[in-house]
């Protein structure tokens, strides 16, 4: 009896305000992956000109952008953002996230990559 195909799942997470997750290839079979990007700062007390934002590269182009105005003083705050991509046979992918800040900080920078069975 075959056993039941595996979905991969790839991950990383940075305090820095850049992270990168390389998908390498697989050979014969295309792949569709969730992507998750996500965004958490540290808001300060007096949040009037705080703001942060996230960007989404896939292997060099932008994908997505957005800038907010950093709310919840003293607390956190976050962007999230979804996508789902087809990954080609034997193609591999590169996926960045940048994120900028002003009067916030980065606390965590997260992207999770799960392959759609």
């Amino acid at each position: 009896m075959p056993s039941a195909a595996q979905a991969e799942l790839w991950r990383t997470e940075s305090a820095d305000p850049v992270a990168v997750l390389q998908i390498p290839g697989a050979l014969l079979r295309a792949r569709t992956f969730d992507i998750d990007v996500s965004l958490c700062v540290r808001v300060p007390l007096d949040p009037a000109q705080a703001w942060h934002a996230l960007t989404l590269e896939i292997d060099g182009q932008r994908q997505w952008h957005r800038r907010i105005a950093s709310s919840c003083p003293g607390q956190t705050d976050g962007l999230d953002y979804h996508c789902r991509l087809v990954l080609p046979a034997d193609s591999a992918m590169r996926i960045r996230a940048v994120a900028g800040t002003q009067g916030s900080v980065v606390s965590c920078l997260q992207i999770e990559a799960r392959e759609v069975l």
